[in-house]
């Protein structure tokens, strides 16, 4: 009796043991869960602005409703104008150069080259109101533009040329009345349109994410779980998480998969193994640019030819641009399956009044990373390549002023003069300039970060591990199996068959004749 007591006892404690683990195991959430659960509900804001009596009173500019919006958000100025939203640079460590400030504010890039000079039409992706030149009070807390990423009633729209300040159409007291948290619509209206039009830039950002199938982009799907770009780039004091690889150096302050799905994510041991040395992307994202085509090329020494002498368009069969007199000829992806970069994060840059070698590809921010390098993972890349204009005399870069409201003060779009508008460029950014340009080949490299595949449409094991053009054909620095050969382990297999053979064939052989001998006897 006692026995069968104490034998029910344990059982009884065993069962509770394994109920405790269950429970546990059920109300324990991985932070993919808790992200799923806090995206999966729409937000919703905790008061409703329409109530607010100082949003009522008719807004005469911008600024009055930033004004009111301070009156009960007081302090939030302070932590927007420390932001790279703001500031459009950041004091970052480049390496072999020092510190230096970085940004979208100061850096040349591969697209429209820069903004100085042209920040009338530039700063409309600016988060302020009159960033038309050097004289912008950036301490102004009534120049900041809350309603660009606020705006929750879908009709806040920038003007075109305006320097950043809303269209006139635009109803102040309508929108002041409807704001909430951002919204991929607040984001993608500038950061899916960057370069001068949809998905020119990245390749990844376009305006097929505004409502995406799952298909185009697992997270944010329409019909999946419809995560907006906030719910991995989070803020903390209007602080965003995440850099764009083209203007930042350091690595911090990244967003990375791993944050909800762990450095292990797979059921399968193999494929977690290639965590270590391969990044999420690389296999999650096969190709880039599945709606909608990005520019791969721009060609600015063809730009200023005219017709009846007036500038003049051309378009592909899809409707895209290929030529444009006011910026050259382009060359168009769609459906692009990446390049691939060993990366750790870190960057350098071109910086303004640096000298090159024009007779070869100048990579305007040069990616860091090796094999060797533990921090370093293989990353799909865009690679966009182009012809700038840059002085001939003193081989730098030359920044052009291409934008202006009128003809007469050298911006290329008017005049189509590119002396005059070297000339009026480089005096913006006070770097000397001889009079002679001509065009030199340049290099930017974009990591993919979006666009993510469901898990059935990753790049399959036999993409990468082939003999000859695998996806990572070209990627050097380290022995893969499947692509690579080693002469010393075909060497030693080739000896090993031939002396397993040989050894078969004595055997063979000794068995033949002993069974001959045998016989005869």
């Amino acid at each position: 009796m006692r026995r069968i007591f104490l034998a029910l006892f344990a059982v009884l404690i065993a069962a509770g043991l394994a109920f405790t683990a269950l429970h546990r195991r059920g109300t324990e959430s991985s932070p993919l869960e808790t992200l799923r659960a806090k995206t999966s509900k729409p937000g919703k804001s905790s008061v409703d602005h329409s109530l607010f009596t100082q949003l009522k009173t008719p807004f005469k500019r911008p600024q009055d409703v930033t004004a009111a919006c301070l009156s009960c958000h007081n302090g939030r100025q302070v932590e927007v104008m420390r932001s790279s939203h703001w500031n459009w640079e950041r004091v970052e460590y480049v390496d072999g150069k020092g510190i230096r400030p970085v940004g979208k504010k100061n850096v040349l890039n591969n697209y429209c080259i820069g903004v100085s000079g042209s920040q009338a039409s530039c700063d409309k992706c600016h988060i302020g109101y009159g960033w038309a030149d050097a004289s912008f009070d950036l301490n102004n807390p009534l120049n900041v533009d809350c309603l660009a990423c606020h705006d929750a009633s879908g009709t806040y729209v920038k003007a075109a040329g305006a320097a950043g300040m809303p269209d006139p159409s635009v109803d102040l007291n309508k929108v002041a009345q409807h704001v909430g948290k951002p919204q991929r619509t607040n984001c993608g209206t500038c950061h899916f349109f960057g370069g001068g039009g949809n998905n020119v830039k990245h390749g990844d950002l376009e305006k097929a994410l505004f409502d995406p199938s799952r298909d185009v982009d697992v997270h944010m799907a329409s019909d999946g779980p419809d995560m907006s770009c906030t719910a991995c780039h989070t803020a903390k004091k209007h602080q965003m998480l995440g850099k764009a690889y083209s203007v930042s150096s350091m690595n911090r302050n990244r967003v990375v998969c791993e944050s909800c799905h762990s450095d292990l994510p797979h059921a399968d041991d193999v494929l977690n193994q290639h965590t270590l040395k391969v990044a999420c992307q690389t296999c999650h994202i096969p190709v880039y640019a599945k709606v909608n085509p990005t520019k791969l090329a721009w060609d600015w020494s063809t730009a200023g030819k005219l017709k009846d002498g007036r500038p003049y368009e051309e378009k592909d069969a899809n409707g895209t641009d290929v030529y444009m007199s006011i910026k050259g000829s382009f060359v168009w992806g769609k459906n692009l399956v990446p390049e691939y970069a060993w990366f750790n994060g870190t960057a350098s840059h071109y910086l303004v009044g640096e000298k090159f070698d024009p007779a070869k590809p100048l990579v305007l921010n040069p990616i860091g990373g090796s094999y060797d390098d533990p921090d370093s993972k293989i990353v799909p890349v865009k690679i966009h390549r182009a012809k700038q204009i840059y002085d001939t005399e003193s081989d730098v870069l030359i920044q052009p002023k291409l934008y202006s409201s009128k003809a007469g003060d050298g911006g290329y779009w008017k005049e189509f003069d590119w002396g005059k508008a070297a000339e009026a460029g480089m005096k913006e950014i006070g770097v000397p300039y001889s009079g002679h340009y001509g065009f030199a080949r340049t290099e930017m490299v974009w990591p993919i970060n979006h666009m993510v595949s469901p898990r059935d449409k990753a790049v399959r094991c036999d993409e990468c591990h082939a003999r000859e053009g695998g996806r990572l054909a070209k990627l050097p620095g380290f022995y893969m199996p499947g692509r690579d050969r080693s002469p010393w382990v075909d060497r030693l297999g080739a000896a090993l068959a031939g002396m397993t053979l040989l050894g078969v064939f004595v055997h063979g052989s000794a068995r033949f004749f002993v069974s001959r001998r045998d016989g005869d006897k």
